[in-house]
């Protein structure tokens, strides 16, 4: 996590000052991460890959926003747990490269149960 220290250390100082530890229960910060993933989703939701492109060059902030919050709530949770973010994500792209061979996955999105 030390890559992050300086916005968890920012995190943690925001909601010490607000006294908001006391919601901030493995559950409820789980939830806030869903629903903050969502309103990622909701940028895209309806449009064609030519719409989605426009879109973003003209909402590119907006979506930069939604997902910072995602990341913040990831950064939060994952420190409230005991959880090295960094170390679970380089772990989870060594296993998905094991479940993914790329001489089997290469080009497909099949999951690795059907390479």
């Amino acid at each position: 996590m030390s890559d992050f220290k300086p916005i968890l250390d920012a995190l943690l100082s925001f909601r010490k000052e607000r006294n908001w530890e006391q919601f901030h229960n493995p559950k409820d910060l789980a939830l806030s991460l869903v629903l903050e993933a969502a309103e990622v989703l909701e940028h895209f939701q309806w449009k064609s890959a030519a719409e989605i492109e426009e879109y973003i060059a003209a909402h590119k902030d907006d979506v930069a926003e939604e997902l910072a919050d995602v990341f913040n709530w990831v950064i939060l949770l994952s420190h409230d747990l005991g959880i090295d973010v960094i170390a679970a994500a380089r772990e989870k792209i060594a296993k998905n490269a094991q479940k993914y061979p790329v001489d089997k996955a290469l080009g497909t999105h099949a999951k690795y149960t059907e390479l």
